[in-house]
């Protein structure tokens, strides 16, 4: 594989990762509500995802979903309800308690290990991941690639992922400094879980 090769899919991955999507949104929600430790987690478990997702396109196994459309429909609802789910448990919470004065938000989505299943799941429930790696791949990888290359290429989009991600969880860290009180914090929740909300919809009806 040449130089120009991994420079142009590095850049490709790039401009799909700093698009503002859905692990964007999940990761901003759990670091801005829950700290640091718990966006970090996020992040890592979209990582995994990614890597699922990554290893199965190599291997050919995501063809299997991109070629059944019913198979992509089921993942792509089992997404949208993982979605609202999240949005609207939050959003439940958040005005069940908003008239106890305090609202202690990091109890609630705060926890290394829950931010971890957040990201992790939100990414192997979403079959876009799949088809753009099976979509992208092949057109970097050299006549008559291998699973060496394509393994390369993957781990380059994770580390890009990483750093990305990882800039935007300081970044949030920062910001929470701001939105420390509770009012805000709490209009906060609402509307993040009110987002996550609007973008299962949106899975949905894509699904049709």
């Amino acid at each position: 594989m040449s130089t120009t090769a991994i420079l142009a899919f590095a850049l490709v991955a790039l401009l799909g990762v700093v698009t503002p999507g859905l692990d964007t949104m999940v990761v901003l929600r759990h670091a801005l509500l829950g700290g640091r430790k718990v966006g970090i987690a996020v992040v890592l478990g979209i990582s995994l995802g990614c890597l699922v997702w990554g290893a199965a396109s190599t291997l050919g196994l995501t063809a299997l979903l991109v070629a059944s459309e019913t198979a992509y429909r089921v993942v792509q609802l089992l997404g949208a309800a993982y979605l609202i789910w999240l949005g609207a448990s939050g959003l439940w919470r958040s005005l069940r308690r908003g008239r106890g004065g305090a609202l202690d938000v990091e109890v609630r989505v705060a926890g290394a290990g829950r931010g971890f299943r957040a990201g992790l799941v939100t990414n192997l429930l979403n079959p876009k991941v799949g088809v753009f790696y099976m979509s992208l791949l092949p057109q970097f990888l050299p006549v008559g690639g291998h699973i060496g290359w394509g393994a390369l290429l993957v781990a380059m989009h994770i580390a890009i992922g990483l750093a990305w991600l990882g800039a935007l969880v300081v970044l949030a860290g920062r910001a929470r400094r701001v939105l420390s009180r509770v009012s805000v914090k709490r209009w906060l929740d609402r509307a993040t879980a009110g987002v996550l909300l609007g973008l299962g919809a949106a899975m949905v009806a894509d699904a049709r």
